[in-house]
């Protein structure tokens, strides 16, 4: 996405819930004005954050979507569900960022005004191996593996 700087998942704390697992971060000038302008649906575990706001419009959307607005400490200070098309909405004063997210994860997640949430991004770790396993020799494997099928 034109704007992005990496994707992020959200998780609800209050409610132990997750919002959505791929949500773009648009931080940049370009990536704030586009936001899902041009895009046709969001994907289920998809959306877009953008930072800052503390509102926004939807004309020239193509569908609809939930809107989750967020204070500096990531509390929620107002949630839209299913905002359509050629809709604005106004500025919340305390709010900070805006998730736009699928029609019906607000529903879905039970999020409300008050919850906090977990923005954070993906870290992806290789587990090692156990020193044990990692010197076994991986012939005694293939052939362990065959001891018990008769031909």
């Amino acid at each position: 996405m034109l704007g992005s700087s990496g994707e992020v998942f959200v998780y609800n704390k209050t409610k132990e819930t997750f919002l959505a697992f791929r949500v773009n971060i648009a931080d940049s000038v370009a990536g704030r004005l586009i936001g899902l302008l041009g895009r046709r649906s969001l994907k289920p575990d998809g959306g877009v954050w953008i930072v800052p706001a503390n509102a926004i419009h939807t004309i020239g959307m193509l569908f609809s979507f939930d809107v989750v607005m967020i204070d500096k400490k990531f509390r929620v200070v107002s949630v839209k569900e299913f905002v359509k098309p050629f809709r604005i909405i106004l500025p919340k004063l305390r709010a900070e960022s805006v998730i736009e997210l699928p029609a019906h994860t607000i529903f879905r997640s039970r999020t409300e005004v008050g919850d906090e949430l977990v923005i954070d991004r993906y870290e992806v770790k290789k587990i090692p191996l156990p020193v044990a396993a990692a010197s076994v020799d991986q012939d005694q494997v293939a052939s362990g593996s065959r001891q018990g099928i008769q031909v």
